[in-house]
């Protein structure tokens, strides 16, 4: 009897445990069906950009060539717009959430908060514009050459004492001011333009006798375009200019949360030697007399 007993409240025990077991699986069960699917989210859910999924990129207004071709950064045509591109792509950005906005040069490099993510329009890194805004790491570095016209006196100089006394100008917040100021030290005081275009215009109607700018830009519109500086001439090179700065890197609002992402994409395509091709295929291998 005491055994029976036994065995009764033993299968008891058991039916208990196993009504348990059955309850605790179809519990489980039910949970698995009705829980939404992990949200794994994009490659860019953690790039910390302006609006979520895209990446905001300024260049100039206009965008001149060699560095953005037919002012259509859109079309990844030129330098610049190639390597907005490429980073976008080791962000995670696909080339459809790329928005591009429109930048006037030294707008972009003052105080305060911006419509964009970076903007790359040759912003030379710099000591000084750090105190106001964040850079990458360099995506280029680029001599610095001079530029006059063909009928001026300066045209055959050939070191940098030969210039001494021209009047020179210069797009407001470049760095050919103060490489004019340091280097060359005009008679007169460089004269300050709002952008390249009006530097380009004075030029070409006698209100200054030469300017400094990039290697391929001043290229472009010499040797190339022809028609904003009738008659201009490349001086020449000058020595060592490449190394005056940090090079030419992306401009972001201070302390962006971005620029490492930014920096960290840049370093990985000079790695692969994603950027070394960029440079092969626009802008090649251009050189001039060295002006020392």
């Amino acid at each position: 009897m005491k055994r029976r007993k036994i065995i009764a409240l033993t299968l008891a025990v058991l039916m208990v445990l196993a009504t348990v077991l059955m309850l605790g699986a179809c519990g489980n069960s039910n949970d698995e069906e009705s829980a939404p699917p992990a949200d794994k989210g994009d490659a860019t859910s953690d790039i910390p950009t302006m609006t979520p999924g895209k990446l905001t990129i300024a260049t100039g207004d206009p965008a001149w060539p060699p560095w953005v071709l037919d002012d259509d950064p859109e079309s990844g045509q030129g330098y610049e717009a190639a390597v907005a591109y490429a980073i976008a792509d080791k962000l995670g950005f696909a080339k459809e959430d790329v928005v591009w906005v429109r930048t006037e040069f030294d707008a972009a490099i003052q105080p305060g908060p911006k419509d964009f993510d970076f903007n790359l329009q040759q912003y030379s890194i710099t000591e000084d514009r750090k105190k106001a805004v964040d850079f990458s790491s360099a995506y280029y570095k680029e001599s610095l050459v001079v530029i006059t016209k063909a009928d001026s006196k300066f045209a055959g100089a050939t070191s940098l004492a030969d210039l001494k006394g021209a009047v020179f100008g210069a797009a407001a917040g470049d760095i050919a001011v103060q490489f004019t100021a340091d280097s060359i030290g005009p008679d007169k005081e460089c004269q300050i333009f709002d952008d390249l275009v009006a530097v380009f215009s004075a030029l070409d109607s006698g209100q200054i006798d030469a300017t400094i700018t990039g290697l391929l830009t001043a290229n472009y519109v010499v040797e190339i375009e022809g028609e904003q500086i009738t008659d201009g001439v490349i001086v020449g090179q000058i020595e060592g200019s490449e190394n005056l700065t940090g090079g030419l890197g992306l401009l972001l609002s201070k302390d962006n949360p971005l620029t490492p992402y930014v920096t960290s994409a840049i370093d990985e395509l000079w790695a692969d030697g994603t950027f070394d091709s960029l440079i092969s295929e626009w802008l090649g291998d251009i050189t001039y007399p060295l002006l020392r």
